[in-house]
């Protein structure tokens, strides 16, 4: 097994990659090192064998594949020179030649997840540099499928539409769910119950959606083809320009991606 280490593995998505990892990659506690600022064990309690360190240089040293996951403002203060090591990042914008030239390792990954990895629910799609053979494609699934689902992608520049669209976990999605919860309560519903309601429509709509063979598209066409109250709902929100601003707003943050990088 190799060693991997996290640099910001603290932080919200490093802690729940490494989790991931912990729990379903059954990698070795012993086998794997967090790098963050404090030096401290915060989330990982419960594994005392896990290596934590201030210095990225140390990690790197110690490791052979190294996840980046710190924010993308904080790329240029990394420090590390790892030019044998398998690096894989999930910081949004920072593309393969800039992790090339920040890491001079020329087996870099570009990926993008979220923390629903810790529960093994994240989509993590990713793209390598040339350099990136067989082996190490293999160890990269592996490790984003303890995550969850995940999908090599052969346009490095669709990453910053996956940032925009699977990243922020629940992000748009609870977006649209407090708007539903705000209707709710508008009409007389108690706060409580509307939340309530709302989640569970959201966690078995989800549910349904993962394990079903029905596309989306699917499912919207056979309420419509039902012609009942949710028809209308679906024919006055088609009529609408609701897909507009849906496609706005992601164009905003894949906008936003791609000036970090």
């Amino acid at each position: 097994m190799p060693k991997i280490g996290i640099i910001g593995g603290s932080g919200m998505l490093g802690r729940a990659i490494a989790h991931a990892l912990l729990d379903r990659m059954a990698l070795p506690a012993s086998d794997l090192w967090i790098s963050n600022r404090s030096g401290g064990k915060a989330g990982f309690e419960q594994f005392p064998e896990v290596e934590v360190t201030t210095d990225n240089a140390r990690l790197g040293e110690a490791c052979d594949i190294v996840i980046l996951s710190v924010p993308p403002a904080l790329a240029p203060d990394i420090g590390m020179d790892v030019p044998a090591k398998l690096v894989i990042s999930v910081m949004a914008g920072v593309t393969l030649d800039r992790l090339q030239a920040m890491t001079g390792s020329d087996r870099v990954v570009r990926a993008m997840s979220s923390p629903a990895a810790e529960l093994g629910l994240a989509y993590s799609p990713w793209a390598a540099a040339p350099a990136v053979g067989p082996a190490d494609r293999a160890v990269v699934t592996r490790i984003f499928s303890a995550c969850g689902l995940t999908d090599e992608v052969d346009d490095e520049a669709h990453l910053d539409h996956f940032t925009a669209m699977t990243g922020p976990v629940p992000g748009f999605v609870a977006f649209y769910a407090d708007c539903m919860i705000d209707y709710a309560v508008k009409a007389g519903i108690a706060p409580a119950v509307a939340d309530r309601a709302i989640r569970q429509l959201f966690f078995s709509a989800g549910a349904m959606l993962a394990h079903g063979q029905a596309s989306p598209a699917d499912h919207v066409r056979q309420m419509i083809d039902y012609a009942g109250t949710t028809a209308a709902g679906l024919s006055a929100m088609g009529n609408s320009p609701i897909r507009e601003a849906i496609a706005e707003g992601l164009d905003a943050a894949v906008r936003k991606a791609r000036s970090l990088g």
